[in-house]
């Protein structure tokens, strides 16, 4: 109980300013991604709101930030495109079900899987992405590149002037002065869309309830559980590389899937871990659950008390914090290490981040990336050697890898096909592991071939010996 109170009142201060700064933060991306999804900009502000405070409360991952997110919106777009908002309501609440039962069947536990490469392709793909997806902010007009070169550099002397007020605060407010001062032509946040002052309120979605409903929104359901969850976990992984700190995966699982169905219920759209704003987050001293709470409570309470001001935010001020993230957010170490790191993992990196960038999906990067580097894996399994023993006799070897279905054959190369001889063979594999029936099968016909001159195999590891014991008439010493 004393470590969940630090965690929401550790570091008070901090976790203030980290929440307006991931607010601000938060607005051009959300309201953007509504347009994109076809649903008004308001949707997008609840459902931050629900998810963030849900995370805030049961989240595993401190620091983590949660909101409606592009990824989502993209797979939800045709469903409210083809049947309507009530559906993706409907479709929303039915994703975080989903998130819930797969939470409860311990699914992130299978984050350990996910190579480092595929990490730092994750990260990279999604720094590009970001400053991709904010060039257009700059374009029209040369006040725009000016306004945003601007920003820019404020972000970035801000803090040798003052480090009191965060820098993107201080960046904002001085392009919107501008903007607004000097009359500028630049498109401000109220242009994306009516933004509504109301309050959210609960209610079941407008749907049929019938199997004809659930056949339309499953497959979108399964989709966002899926895309969703990818991209949360692997946010949280990433503060734990950040942070040296661990996190429950699982229960993050649980507080996404729980989040989605609040915001289905209360109007808003389903949501997942935000890379980009979680980096802004941490960097700008939110490491608590105060910090996650209050971005989605100051976006809430910014467009119901401040409407008027809040739609009067240049959206340039906003693309240049962004701009800035994506800079932060691309690992250059991994840049500059390109040629030194082994190949297949160089290969794997920009594949993944390959991968984001053509398809725009973190989720399908991660996974194909995740397929490559263990097919890499069970090349370099593959790898054995053998070499003459400590012992005199001429037939005594020892064996160095693992024996599976793939390297089976170039064991069986060595020892049956290629290898002659008239004396007991003795072979140590102390230095090699049986994985499955295919290397036990191998062995057994290794024992069949030599059952006249004699075959002795010693120093087998407790595996080794447990599956061939289970899986072999024959005994291994």
């Amino acid at each position: 109980m004393q470590k969940y109170k630090n965690e929401w009142f550790g570091n008070i201060k901090g976790d203030i300013l980290a929440g307006i700064v991931v607010c601000l933060a938060l607005f051009p991306e959300v309201i953007g991604f509504m347009l994109v999804a076809g649903v008004e900009p308001i949707v997008g502000v609840y459902a931050t709101f629900f998810i963030t405070a849900t995370a805030a409360f049961f989240g595993g991952r401190t620091g983590l930030i949660s909101a409606a997110a592009g990824s989502v919106a993209l797979v939800l777009a045709h469903l409210v495109a083809e049947y309507g908002v009530e559906y993706l309501f409907a479709a929303t609440i039915l994703a975080g079900i989903i998130q819930v039962v797969l939470g409860l069947f311990k699914v992130g536990k299978l984050m350990r899987y996910i190579p480092k490469p595929v990490m730092l392709g994750f990260v990279n793909g999604l720094g590009i992405m970001m400053f991709l997806s904010q060039l257009d902010h700059f374009k029209g007009n040369s006040i725009l590149l000016v306004l945003g070169i601007i920003g820019i550099a404020i972000i970035f002397l801000a803090p040798k002037l003052t480090k009191k007020i965060p820098a993107p605060i201080i960046s904002i407010v001085v392009v919107t002065a501008l903007v607004l001062g000097l009359d500028l032509n630049a498109q401000l946040l109220g242009d994306l869309g009516t933004i509504s002052s109301d309050l959210p309120k609960f209610g079941i979605p407008s749907v049929p309830m019938n199997i004809d409903t659930l056949k339309i929104i499953l497959p979108t359901a399964l989709s966002v559980a899926i895309v969703g969850l990818v991209e949360s976990l692997l946010t949280a992984q990433l503060v734990d590389e950040l942070t040296n700190e661990p996190s429950d995966k699982n229960r993050e699982s649980l507080s996404q899937g729980l989040g989605n169905v609040l915001s289905g219920f209360f109007g808003g759209i389903a949501g997942c871990g935000m890379i980009g704003q979680t980096i802004i987050n941490l960097n700008y001293g939110g490491i608590g659950r105060l910090a996650t709470f209050l971005s989605g409570f100051f976006m809430l309470m910014s467009v119901v008390l401040f409407n008027k001001v809040v739609i009067q935010i240049p959206i340039v001020a906003l693309a240049a914090v962004m701009v800035v993230v994506a800079y932060e957010t691309i690992d250059w170490r991994s840049v500059k290490r390109l040629n030194t790191m082994p190949k297949n993992e160089s290969f794997v990196m920009l594949l993944t981040v390959g991968i984001v960038l053509v398809t725009h999906n973190l989720a399908y990067g991660v996974v194909a990336g995740t397929l490559v580097s263990a097919i890499f894996a069970a090349f370099n399994m593959t790898h054995f050697q053998v070499e003459k023993g400590t012992d005199h006799d001429e037939y005594h070897y020892k064996a160095h890898g693992h024996l599976y279905f793939a390297s089976a054959e170039k064991f069986l190369d060595f020892f049956v096909h290629d290898f002659d001889h008239e004396g007991e063979l003795v072979i140590d594999v102390s230095a090699m592991t049986l994985w499955d029936s295919t290397a036990v099968e191998a062995i057994d016909k290794l024992i069949s071939k030599n059952k006249e001159s004699g075959l002795t195999f010693i120093n087998a590891n407790k595996q080794s010996k447990e599956l061939f014991k289970k899986n072999s008439i024959h005994k291994m010493k």
